[in-house]
């Protein structure tokens, strides 16, 4: 379907791991998160591949980081809550974690 894994990705791995970064080959998406614990981030190539199962796992704490970005910027790792707006019910455990991830990274 594709040859960015080989032509992008591994090289990428490659020169990152030459640098003495603690970094993994690509895993199989279907069961990259059963190994979540020996982890610190997980970068998935598709939003679904990696959203399905970190919801699963960690849904109040999970965090969405944007890289590539000349500044820093990480949001809740949930939708916007229109359907619970102004009804004082939502947990504010994801944005907490977020806005802490930015300041730790800052």
């Amino acid at each position: 379907i594709g040859d960015e894994e080989v032509k992008e990705i591994i090289p990428a791995v490659k020169q990152l791991l030459s640098e003495g970064v603690n970094i993994t080959y690509p895993l199989s998406a279907d069961t990259a998160f059963n190994r979540y614990k020996e982890f610190d981030i997980y970068v998935a190539m598709y939003h679904d591949q990696g959203l399905i199962p970190l919801k699963l796992l960690c849904f109040k704490k999970a965090v969405n980081m944007t890289l590539g970005l000349p500044f820093i910027r990480t949001s809740p790792d949930h939708g916007t809550g229109y359907d619970i707006a102004g009804k004082f019910v939502a947990d504010p455990t994801s944005f907490i974690e977020a806005v802490r991830l930015a300041t730790n990274l800052s």
